[in-house]
């Protein structure tokens, strides 16, 4: 088996940041942290907006070796908070999504035929628990309630206290790095597509939902950090018209929100589909069109007379047919 680099093995925090400096956050907390950037430290991003709960449950995660657990809804920003998080403590972080096609091999490894020497020969091949296992790296699963329950068995092992991994075909038991963390985001709490709006999602094994020490719930943003949000990716709109109009297209996903949850609407506007309607508004040019090209037209068609309320409301003008 392909053992890591002595000096990436060797990697420990070197440092400690204040979480007030690093997130904005009212709290004299400070997280260790590296000193030094890798290739798997995510890019900064100076817009990104922190929420307060979720953000010290991550933390805790980092400077505690807590197993952490991020629940919401799509959109809300749950694997970047994880990597915005990283990206400031400069600590390697990698992203597997739990898709109904990954594989037990595709976690634990496999053989592999390779040239050594000009000669084929049989090796094992690492999957990616065990390479992430023994490095300093955050290892996300997205999409945890989507994947298959034989695949989810292979995780069980790695989230109790100790972490140890067991590679049957090597007979080897691996020891995680001290720098190794472990994350996870879901749309739901392992109870299944109980509102309809996540096809796909499983029951988890409640034995392993214990596992996870921090579980978190991370909401929508209010409405004027959401639209400060929407004015840093789109920041053509950052003058005195564009931004009433932000507002107002804010308003109006958190009428979509409350709609879906009245069983008025059968999907809702997530703060990333408003800022795709404001990105398509720039090249469009009309936001009534934007608005249907960006999330109006993914709707029921039966919904479309309450869709044109809400943007009465919000627009003072009636939504073209």
């Amino acid at each position: 088996m392909n053992e890591p680099d002595d000096d990436f093995s060797a990697w420990r925090p070197d440092t400690r940041i204040g979480v007030r400096e690093a997130f904005g956050l009212d709290s004299d907390l400070s997280v260790p942290a590296f000193s030094r950037r890798d290739a798997h430290v995510p890019e900064v991003d100076p817009a990104y907006r922190f929420n307060r709960e979720a953000t010290l449950a991550i933390v805790a995660g980092f400077a505690h070796n807590r197993r952490v657990l991020v629940q919401g809804l799509h959109g809300s920003g749950k694997s970047t908070h994880v990597e915005q998080v990283a990206a400031r403590l400069n600590w390697p972080c990698v992203r597997v999504n739990l898709d109904g096609h990954v594989s037990r091999l595709d976690l634990v490894g496999r053989d592999a035929v390779v040239l050594r020497d000009g000669q084929q020969v049989t090796e094992f091949q690492p999957g990616i628990v065990p390479w992430a296992l023994q490095r300093p790296v955050a290892l996300v699963f997205d999409e945890y309630d989507a994947g298959r329950p034989d695949v989810m068995f292979v995780i069980q092992r790695v989230l109790e206290r100790d972490g140890k991994f067991t590679l049957m075909d090597q007979n080897r038991v691996l020891d995680p790095h001290p720098a190794f963390r472990l994350f996870a985001t879901a749309n739901t709490v392992g109870l299944g597509n109980l509102n309809g709006l996540y096809h796909g999602a499983q029951r988890l094994n409640h034995a392993q939902i214990d596992r996870w020490n921090i579980v978190a719930k991370l909401d929508y943003l209010g409405a004027d950090e959401e639209a400060a949000i929407v004015l840093a990716r789109v920041p053509a709109l950052d003058d005195e018209p564009g931004r009433q109009r932000v507002q107002r297209m804010v308003a109006l996903a958190n009428l979509t929100r409350q709609g879906f949850a009245a069983g008025d609407l059968s999907a809702l506007m997530s703060p990333r589909t408003v800022i795709t309607w404001a990105e398509n508004l720039q090249i469009f040019g009309d936001v009534a069109a934007a608005f249907r090209l960006s999330f109006a037209n993914k709707c029921d068609e039966a919904e479309q007379t309450v869709l044109g309320e809400y943007y009465q409301r919000c627009f003072d003008a009636e939504l073209p047919a």
